[in-house]
């Protein structure tokens, strides 16, 4: 009986140390990605700042729409 219990405790601490060698690396990459976050934060806020003036490029794309038909318009306009 004894043998019995010996097997139970070793495959009971085997698997307790596979759950820790799958845990541990998990929580170490958790460790670092917290770390990051902060400074990813501020980088996607910073490129959001950069990028804000893009909203307008419609407006500008709507523009110059206009004016080349202009030219294109004043252009058959003078035969050319």
């Amino acid at each position: 009986m004894t043998t019995g219990w010996i097997v139970g405790y070793a495959i009971g601490v085997v698997v307790v140390l596979a759950v820790v060698a799958l845990v541990v690396p998990i929580l170490v990459l958790a460790r670092s990605i917290g770390r990051a976050a902060p400074l990813i934060d501020d980088e996607l806020t910073a490129a959001v700042r950069h990028t804000a003036a893009l909203r307008e490029l419609r407006t500008t794309i709507d523009h110059a729409e206009v004016i080349t038909a202009g030219l294109r318009r004043g252009r058959e306009r003078l035969g050319g």
